[in-house]
């Protein structure tokens, strides 16, 4: 075997090396604090070269929010947090600090629509009392809109300006409603569709698109089994299981953005999405009622003031949930990547594979793992590497290389050839939970970018400077299929309805 482990082409191979140590799973309900807060909970951040037909030089930037979502939770539905914010942030400079923030605000209008019950009209208790279509929403009993600002500079301090409609010149735009089900949404994509706006965004020549709204879970992965002491078998065939959150919805805040209106002085960027909430909140005993209950207090039940605190934090997938140690997960999801060196333990001794170890005897790589702190922490010199060096956690994106098409996309990303996949970036179908895996147990100690991009030196494993287990793909068993995706934005796939009224069979 050589001394160390080579990847060509070096402009590709170098991009999609491992951005997260030890991912195993989305960020679904990972820091004990967020666990009560599912509305600020950031599952999944998905950030690549768009691949849809006619949309090169696009990125396409997705944030999900509200995990594990059944499609029948009614009457209410999953609504996001109209006290809250929801940030994408993007860094074009490599300071580790936003230069570019995308800010998105809800905003829920209850309707009361109310029927006539024996001479009196009642407010009923449906999200809707007939069917709804994109073009017509008077059925509709809530409705849900936002707002997109995009900041320049500091996330609280910098020049705010909002993106708008390129067609009417709005700044709001409408939500969908969640998938109720068939019978109140006969052609859910199709209705979901009105909802995909083109937008003008501020100091960019071309329009970008935004939508907000419902998706199905697009994430695959053994979750209970991951948890339940890693009983998977790690080393074994890459062989398909039952993916346990298959049956779940997510809300996803989808924005598509022209690369050159997000880049700086190179074509890398780096990315992370946040929540944040009002510091205060009190709890209102006599909230608002209407004229049937009598009520005249016209405050909700919950009253909220403050400064903006950030609850959720999400670059690469599940750093927090599997990397960052119990005692420090909070803290975490508060933290700005600028400040990640107070969680450099977690990466160069890691302690995902030496849980492996024990459990599996799977030999763990030796420590320090310079190799993650190069592809985890800083980027590659020359590809992912952005022009200032400051180690910081976050999701990289050369959006220099190539998009691959659909129907050419491999799950494994660079461990399966396709170097536009994760860890360069984040795609849908991109499986990062074996992508992960393979690289925590050591398939990257050694490795060398050579080629186009001299000095891609990835950095060893303690005193190990070649792959360690043998270079073998560790999996969970979920494994991903190219049919459960859209090929366009918003690229998740038509929100499981939570009711199928089809006909049924005459028995």
């Amino acid at each position: 075997m050589l001394s160390r482990l080579t990847l060509i082409p070096a402009a590709c191979a170098a991009a999609t090396l491992l951005a997260s140590a030890g991912t195993m799973a989305s960020s679904h309900r990972e820091a004990p604090f967020i666990t009560g807060m599912p509305k600020v909970d950031g599952t999944d951040f998905y950030m690549f070269n768009s691949y849809e037909s006619g949309r090169d030089g696009y990125v396409t930037l997705i944030a999900n929010y509200l995990p594990l979502q059944d499609a029948y939770g009614g009457p209410n539905y999953f609504s996001l947090d109209d006290d809250a914010i929801y940030e994408i942030h993007i860094d074009n400079d490599g300071n580790a600090q936003e230069n570019i923030t995308f800010r998105f605000q809800f905003n829920t209008e209850r309707r009361d629509l109310a029927v006539d019950v024996g001479g009196t009209s009642v407010p009923v208790p449906l999200i809707n009392i007939n069917a709804v279509t994109g073009q017509n929403n008077d059925a509709q009993n809530v409705l849900e809109s936002f707002t997109v600002e995009m900041v320049t500079g500091d996330r609280r301090t910098g020049n705010v300006q909002n993106l708008t409609d390129a067609g009417s010149g709005d700044s709001s735009f409408a939500k969908p409603l969640d998938n109720i089900g068939t019978k109140s949404i006969g052609d859910y994509e199709t209705y979901a569709d009105n909802f995909i706006y083109d937008v003008t965004i501020p100091d960019c020549p071309m329009p970008g698109r935004v939508f907000a709204g419902q998706r199905q879970e697009g994430f695959v992965v053994n979750l209970g089994e991951i948890f339940d002491l890693i009983a998977l078998d790690p080393l074994g065939a890459r062989d398909s299981r039952r993916n346990i959150i298959a049956d779940k919805n997510i809300t996803s805040l989808a924005l598509e953005v022209p690369a050159d209106c997000l880049t700086g002085e190179n074509t890398v960027i780096g990315g992370w999405t946040t929540a944040s909430i009002r510091q205060a909140t009190v709890i209102n005993p006599a909230p608002q009622g209407s004229e049937t209950t009598g009520s005249s207090n016209a405050k909700g039940p919950a009253v909220k003031g403050g400064a903006f605190t950030q609850v959720s934090r999400l670059g690469s997938p599940l750093v927090n949930e599997v990397v960052i140690g119990l005692p420090d997960k909070d803290r975490f999801n508060s933290s700005e990547p600028k400040d990640d060196g107070q969680f450099a333990t977690y990466v160069t001794n890691p302690s995902l594979p030496a849980l492996v170890e024990i459990v599996h005897g799977v030999a763990a790589p030796e420590t320090p793992r310079n190799d993650l702190v190069t592809v985890f922490l800083t980027g590659v010199p020359g590809v992912t590497q952005l022009p200032t060096v400051t180690a910081s956690e976050m999701l990289r994106l050369n959006t220099g290389i190539p998009a691959t098409a659909a129907g050419g996309q491999n799950d494994l990303g660079v461990a399966g050839g396709d170097f536009a996949g994760f860890p360069n970036g984040r795609r849908p179908i991109d499986d990062v939970v074996d992508i992960a895996l393979t690289a925590a147990e050591g398939f990257l100690c050694g490795a060398d970018v050579n080629g186009e991009a001299a000095g891609g030196e990835i950095g060893s494993c303690g005193t190990q400077d070649m792959q360690v287990n043998g270079g073998a793909i560790v999996n969970d068993g979920a494994l991903p299929n190219a049919a459960d995706y859209l090929t366009r934005f918003p690229y998740l796939n038509t929100p499981l309805p939570g009711a199928d009224n089809a006909p049924l069979a005459v028995r």
